[in-house]
């Protein structure tokens, strides 16, 4: 198969490519690019056939590179191809070996550079095809982050999301036609921003103040910040049950018993990439658990209904939280079916029933066990006494 050049390209065009970066491009027999992008490409400058893509791009991609798959290729792609760009699908769908990736300076990378960032320091969010409520996770005292904008509507998507979770104070920074002849740079508060009149090509700086709201991605939230009828596990017990579940970036977790959604909901926070599904058998339920998600910014936790039965529709899990139904005829060995070798599952127990089952499978898979007794000082008339909750049996397993 003929190379793919994948060529970044800005919002400057043809005039900000490097010499290497012209060279790919003209010598292309067909060229791949938004219509933006193959119109910054003088006709003089390069005769081949240019081939917008399709709408929608991947289910098609595949077949229109293969199409003209005898001529040479090249992508044109924005900014740096391998940074939340189309060079990252390309390498998937046909192996890095086929590519050669000339990149151009990312919107991050320029917009850095204009405020005087140190990019390792920042985090970046996409909301390319995403709720804005992605953002949520990654706002704590003196955070630094840039938003990548899907549209010119994004910036007062952002602006109303920092004003309703209290971070009105927050500067926000933002940065349209970087590096174009366009190039326009504006900064305000988020709850003054009030600004329909923005390019599409935007990204979005937020600097949050030292003051105000703080939830990191720690696990262990405040029990208010859920909502529902009661169905939650405790915030200590919750902490402690996510450092015996010990997510990894990139890892799934099955949520059995999803409740108010808190397991799931604080495996996703701990990094973008932790992904979860909860299974919920009560319909209310599972819309507080929704409400939840999005509330603490975790939109894409995916929810089903009511275990086992829904298993069947979920990707093979790198751990499994059951916290409610475990004595439901099946529960576990639908559990432990479902894990793959080298997962783990943690079995929460508060009734004497659920004790007994996981008394059992500790006996015959082994792993830990451990008793969780969890007081709270409370009021007592006019002094202060110990309030204890229900005591919890946690049975932690690797499978081997």
């Amino acid at each position: 198969m003929t190379p793919i050049d994948v060529v970044g390209i800005g919002a400057d065009g043809w005039d900000g490519l490097a010499s290497a970066s012209r060279h790919a491009v003209a010598a292309a027999e067909v060229l791949f690019g938004s219509s933006r992008q193959l119109d910054s490409v003088p006709l003089d400058a390069s005769g081949a056939q240019r081939i917008p893509w399709p709408t929608p791009l991947l289910p098609t991609l595949r077949a229109t590179l293969d199409e003209h798959a005898d001529r040479r290729r090249c992508v044109l792609a924005s900014g740096d191809p391998m940074f939340h760009g189309i060079g990252t699908t390309l390498a998937r769908l046909v192996g890095a070996d086929t590519l050669r990736v000339f990149p151009h300076p990312s919107s991050v990378s320029l917009a850095c550079a204009r405020l005087g960032w140190s990019l390792p320091d920042v985090e970046v969010v996409s909301l390319v095809a995403r709720d804005p409520a992605t953002v949520l996770p990654a706002l704590h005292p003196s955070a630094r982050l840039i938003v990548l904008a899907e549209n010119d509507t994004t910036p007062t998507a952002v602006a109303t999301l920092l004003r309703e979770n209290g971070f009105g104070d927050a500067r926000m920074t933002v940065l349209e036609s970087l590096g174009g002849p366009t190039e326009r740079v504006r900064s305000t508060t988020a709850g003054d921003w009030r600004t329909d009149d923005v390019d599409p090509l935007n990204v979005i700086a937020v600097e949050v103040p030292v003051t105000g709201p703080r939830r990191t991605r720690n696990p262990g939230l405040p029990d208010d910040a859920y909502s529902g009828d009661g169905q939650l596990t405790k915030r200590e017990v919750r902490a402690l049950t996510l450092a015996s579940l010990d997510p990894a970036p990139g890892e799934r977790l099955w949520d059995v018993g999803g409740g108010s959604g808190s397991i799931a909901i604080e495996w996703m926070r701990t990094h973008p990439r932790c992904r979860a599904d909860t299974f919920e058998r009560v319909p209310e339920r599972a819309r507080t658990i929704a409400d939840n998600a999005r509330a603490l910014g975790v939109p894409g936790l995916e929810i089903h209904g009511a275990a086992p039965a829904a298993f069947t529709d979920a990707p093979t899990p790198d751990a499994i939280f059951v916290g409610g139904g475990a004595t439901a005829p099946g529960m576990l060995d639908a559990c432990w079916a479902a894990l793959r070798p080298g997962g783990r599952m943690v079995v929460n127990a508060v009734t004497a029933e659920t004790e007994a089952l996981v008394f059992h499978w500790f006996t015959e898979h082994g792993g830990t066990l451990r008793r969780i007794q969890i007081q709270r000082g409370e009021p007592v008339g006019g002094f202060t006494g110990w309030r204890p909750q229900m005591p919890v049996t946690q049975w932690c397993v690797v499978r081997a």
